[in-house]
């Protein structure tokens, strides 16, 4: 199969580069779609979605009229979009949804993972460490309550991330594309070996479907990049882009609001709380892309 993302097609890359970048939204603003009732979507509404997330891997639903810590929102809005094959990790809520809130003291079974404190957490796709056959290739974010100050969240798509990267030199495409490329060393519990250690490449094309796929983090801590002089520049040239990348987007969800993507990169800032708002999201991981056909079917 013959894609953009081919670096012997450039005929093909430019046309299709020239087309993303165009349509890419500017704002924010220009991905939130405001849903009558999530759980029931109209097929203007998911026309809408379709369209957001045509230019940029990603919508942002909005609903602040209706009770914003139902779960059963984003689990069935995720259903009507294709999101069927949630990832139950072990941190996850009996119904497969993270609740991500901050679970107090370290050392607890949450509060020793950054997503359930009070910091930030740098650019990342989700999953990232999880073995390829269990690619996270949608994701939700449903906002039940936001904080008192902070817990914004910087979006890019991770397509765009490619395309600033391969502009730079495709030859740091290439080297991330490899197969050992990142390394995530095996997390050890008191029971010995919790998550074994996980190699792959960053970027890689979907051999049947012909889309991109990214499995990234900026931590520098239990990761390990490979040891090459390509590799090394490709992963600080990346860095860079997500520094100040000009595509990059900004949200902070209200109660109510919810981010729907093809995992794309995102962040979160620094977030402090207070007994009127004590910040709660509900998270869905899926190994399933977003599916607009599925609401007809």
């Amino acid at each position: 199969m013959i894609t953009p993302f081919d670096l012997a097609n450039e005929t093909g890359y430019r046309a299709w580069r020239d087309a993303r970048l165009a349509a890419y939204p500017r704002s924010v603003d220009e991905l939130i779609v405001p849903l009558a009732d999530p759980r029931h979507l109209t097929l203007a509404e998911v026309d809408a979605l379709e369209s957001r997330c045509a230019r940029a891997n990603m919508a942002i639903y909005s609903a602040p009229h209706l009770p914003a810590a139902d779960k059963s929102i984003p689990k069935q809005l995720g259903q009507q979009l294709g999101l069927v094959r949630l990832e139950g990790n072990y941190l996850a809520d009996e119904d497969g949804l993270s609740s991500i809130t901050p679970a107090g003291a370290e050392g607890s079974a949450r509060g020793d993972f950054i997503p359930y404190t009070h910091k930030p957490i740098n650019w990342h796709t989700d999953g990232y460490y999880n073995a390829l056959d269990r690619r996270i290739l949608g994701m939700t974010l449903h906002c039940a309550q936001d904080a008192e100050s902070g817990g914004e969240n910087a979006l890019l798509d991770h397509e765009v991330a490619y395309i600033q990267l391969r502009d730079a030199n495709p030859d740091y495409i290439a080297a991330l594309m490899r197969p050992d490329a990142m390394t995530i060393p095996a997390r050890m519990d008191e029971d010995n070996v919790a998550r074994p250690v996980q190699g792959g490449p960053v970027f890689a094309v979907d051999p049947e479907q012909g889309f991109l796929t990214m499995r990234y983090t900026a931590r520098t801590r239990s990761i390990v990049w490979k040891d090459d002089a390509i590799t090394q520049a490709a992963v600080k040239t990346l860095a860079d882009i997500l520094a100040g990348s000009e595509y990059i987007l900004t949200a902070r969800l209200a109660p109510g609001m919810g981010l729907v993507c093809n995992n794309v990169l995102h962040t979160r800032s620094a977030f402090s709380d207070s007994p009127e708002h004590r910040r709660l999201l509900y998270r869905g991981r899926y190994y399933d892309r977003l599916n607009f056909t599925a609401h007809a079917a």
